[in-house]
């Protein structure tokens, strides 16, 4: 790309630690996308030999080196000093992913006299980091460890209660007990840690940086003491962690402080570094740096009637919340973009760690492409069946998952309720496995709510007079007055859904999938939405977390929103304007700002939509719908505009019935055990990667496809048609093109009733399994 004009009007750049890229995303005044840059860990960094930016190790340990990290900032930096103007950048935001960083004790390097002339990663060598490779939010190794730590506290609720959460093996808690007790020399000559996002903070600012509040709350021992105590480090659990009170202490020194301004002020300028090497202006500030997945929050401002279900190696169903209630049966965190003498608010987090690897070891298993995979979920009935009462219902846990699934790991189908080995039609499993992934954030949505935690039902949903009556309810073939919920033996009525989110916002490479948008949207009853840069990106490359070159994350984004933020604030304030809520300035919520800018934009250019990427491709969701198969209606639709496959949904059907028959022996083979380890995981080839909902499928072939279901060594064919990803549909209406969203899939009443009537069944099940009974 050429460099940008040497002069012009404001920019701000937000950058993104991903666990594959560094990324960087430039805007401007109004939030109008003025620049992407990234580093690709495994092409531009191949000497450190990472996979999808991480080292697999036995014992489901994903590592990756911090010295890449480093280098990859110094190669950044380089780019983005070729192609922009860097003095025209006046404030920086950013985000990593959830790591951490162990500095060693002696000597810690001063970050204010980095020499200019040299790079960093020549300044901050890998013998500069006591645990040279950290593991990443995908590492598991820690799970005995985290269970561990929540016995010590009196089980998941009362940790809950006490630090916000419960046992996870991403803990930092957790991580930290681990090396303690793994690698005592580690724990010997470190002498301070760090959050990825306050590493990445303070190598820009040149000084050490604190940690957020938000991610405070996810290392497993703040104690945040709701909108009116006190918010502070729990001796008790550092104690537990370091082992005596001494080490606790040292933990605590370790850690440093936590930055309680809630994101809204600055936390630094620019370091000397920056300036001398790179051109920076000194007086470029510096704003909170937090999580990838709360900034990619931040970037879409959900309203309190939305939730965003971020699609990826872990999938998160997040909200915003207005009460600080903790529970084990959700995360809680503080909104990292808050303004001094704003109400506290907060975002509420279901994660599960199951996520894109089985996916990916589905369409291994059962398909020979993600396309051959969309075809299934689409064509395949609902519950796997056309029939009534033999639903098919399927549970994969690679991985020891969040609660309750804590204890819980294999795979489990079962039909007519009886638990089997294989289902009798194999073309059932891609539905039925992303059918519990969503009915799972479905169910744990209604728990959730029952708390309290996302305040007064009223006004999140749909109003309660449209809803639909129930199906007649029989006990021993008579009517029952009997409330639903309790007929049905849940805490819920299942076939409710005005407490339900309004919309669903939708991000990574699975919601790219026409039948996974259709299938959220009817289980929920919600319209799906997506970001429009998304959209564009995935006509290129459809199966990527990571965008098409040229596009920018949505992580990075957000960091560059706050950025925008925090500079316009301070601006108003130098220039002694009221705290107007109305004024435009200081006195508007982060979102109420970032949608204000975005409608400014929207006039200013006379309602063109905006820009996603930097290539100078054309927006394919400026017009709605107008991409391929865009308002066709899948063959289990219901006769309005749908996400859709197009005319060729049902072509291939013989080709995968081809398939299946031919991997149908192997298939049976592999999974007479109901278990799975991470060598037999990945022996087929498929490895875990935040790049790819799988490895590179080059053109649609599978990562295995190197031998046949025969195993003579003969290459599988390539599949002979490719993915048609999601597009706008032509419903989308003007107030989401300005805010730069698009509308996928619309729901369908029908549909969610089908779904409905599967939610006992699926929560016995579920009750089964955490109770070991299967």
């Amino acid at each position: 790309m050429p460099p940008a004009p040497k002069s012009g009007g404001t920019l701000f750049l937000g950058l993104e630690l991903a666990v594959d890229q560094l990324r960087a995303s430039i805007v401007d005044e109004n939030l109008e996308l003025a620049g992407v840059e990234y580093v690709d860990f495994d092409a531009e960094l191949s000497e450190y030999q990472t996979q999808g930016g991480i080292f697999t190790t036995p014992g489901e340990a994903y590592t990756t080196p911090v010295e890449m990290w480093v280098k990859a900032l110094d190669f950044l930096l380089e780019k983005l000093q070729k192609n922009y103007d860097l003095t025209r950048i006046r404030s920086i935001g950013g985000s990593a992913q959830h790591a951490l960083v162990w500095w060693k004790s002696s000597p810690i390097p001063g970050l204010p006299v980095l020499d200019p002339r040299l790079p960093l990663h020549s300044q901050l060598a890998a013998n500069t980091f006591s645990l040279p490779n950290v593991p990443t939010s995908q590492d598991s190794a820690a799970h005995t460890h985290a269970l561990a730590l929540e016995a010590a506290l009196g089980g998941p609720d009362l940790m809950s209660v006490r630090v916000g959460t419960c046992g996870s093996p991403a803990l930092v808690a957790a991580q930290l007990l681990r090396v303690r007790e793994a690698w005592p020399e580690v724990w010997g000559r470190t002498g301070r840690v760090q959050m990825a996002s306050s590493f990445l903070a303070s190598l820009i600012c040149g000084t050490f940086t604190g940690i957020s509040e938000s991610e405070a709350c996810a290392t497993g021992m703040w104690n945040h003491g709701g909108p009116q105590g006190p918010s502070q480090w729990d001796d008790g659990v550092l104690d537990i962690v370091g082992g005596s009170r001494d080490d606790g202490r040292k933990i605590r020194a370790w850690l440093g402080d936590v930055d309680l301004a809630a994101g809204g002020k600055r936390i630094g300028t620019v370091s000397k570094y920056l300036v001398d090497r790179y051109g920076f202006d000194p007086d470029t500030i510096v704003t909170p740096f937090t999580s990838d997945y709360l900034s990619s929050y931040l970037s879409l401002c959900p309203t309190p009637s939305d939730a965003v279900l971020a699609f990826g190696p872990m999938d998160l169903l997040m909200t915003p919340a207005q009460q600080y209630v903790p529970t084990r049966l959700y995360n809680l965190y503080p909104h990292p973009a808050l303004d001094s003498g704003e109400k506290r608010r907060y975002i509420a987090i279901l994660t599960t760690r199951n996520a894109d690897v089985p996916r990916a070891l589905v369409r291994d298993m059962y398909t020979k492409s993600w396309s051959a995979f969309d075809r299934l979920v689409a064509i395949v009935p609902p519950g796997g069946s056309i029939g009534l009462d033999d639903k098919l219902f399927s549970f994969w846990f690679l991985q020891g998952d969040t609660y309750p699934f804590s204890h819980v790991k294999g795979i489990f189908r079962f039909e007519t309720g009886i638990k089997v080995n294989e289902f009798r039609d194999l073309r059932a499993n891609p539905r039925c496995l992303v059918e519990s992934q969503i009915l799972s954030f479905r169910v744990r949505w209604s728990r959730m709510l029952a708390t309290g935690v996302l305040g007064p039902t009223p006004g999140r949903g749909k109003s309660s007079p449209s809803v639909p009556p129930h199906p007649p309810l029989q006990a021993n073939g008579r009517s029952t007055n009997l409330p639903i919920s309790q007929s049905l033996g849940l805490a819920f009525d299942p076939y409710d859904y005005s407490s339900l989110p309004l919309r669903i916002l939708t991000t990574g490479a699975a919601s790219n999938f026409p039948s996974v948008a259709n299938l959220v949207g009817d289980v929920f009853n919600a319209v799906v939405s997506m970001p429009t840069s998304q959209v564009d990106s995935a006509q290129l490359l459809p199966h990527r977390n990571a965008p098409a070159p040229g596009f920018p994350s949505r992580a990075a984004l957000g960091g560059a929103y706050v950025a925008r933020w925090v500079w316009g604030k301070e601006r108003e304030r130098a220039a002694g304007l009221p705290l107007s809520r109305s004024a435009g300035g200081v006195g508007m919520t982060f979102e109420e700002e970032v949608k204000r800018l975005l409608g400014k934009r929207w006039a200013t250019t006379g309602g063109a939509p905006a820009r996603t990427n930097v290539n100078g491709i054309v927006s394919l969701s400026a017009s709605a719908g107008s991409a391929p198969g865009s308002g066709t209606s899948t063959p289990y639709g219901h006769g309005h505009s749908r996400s859709g496959l197009g005319s060729t949904v049902l072509v291939e059907e013989d080709e995968d019935e081809l398939i299946l028959a031919e991997r149908e022996d192997r298939l049976r083979t592999f999974t007479s055990s109901t278990t799975i380890s991470t060598t037999s995981t990945t022996s087929t080839g498929m490895a875990p990667s935040t790049a790819f909902t799988t490895p590179d499928l080059s053109g649609g072939v599978s990562p295995s496809a190197g031998t046949s279901g025969s195993g003579t060594g003969t290459p599988a064919p390539p599949s002979t048609t490719t993915l048609v990803p999601v597009s706008a549909l032509p419903s989308t209406s003007e107030a989401d093109l300005q805010a730069g969203i698009a509308k996928v899939a619309e729901p369908d009443v029908d549909a969610f009733m089908a779904y409905a009537s599967l939610v006992p069944e699926y929560c016995r099940l579920e009750g089964l399994l955490v109770k070991g009974l299967v």
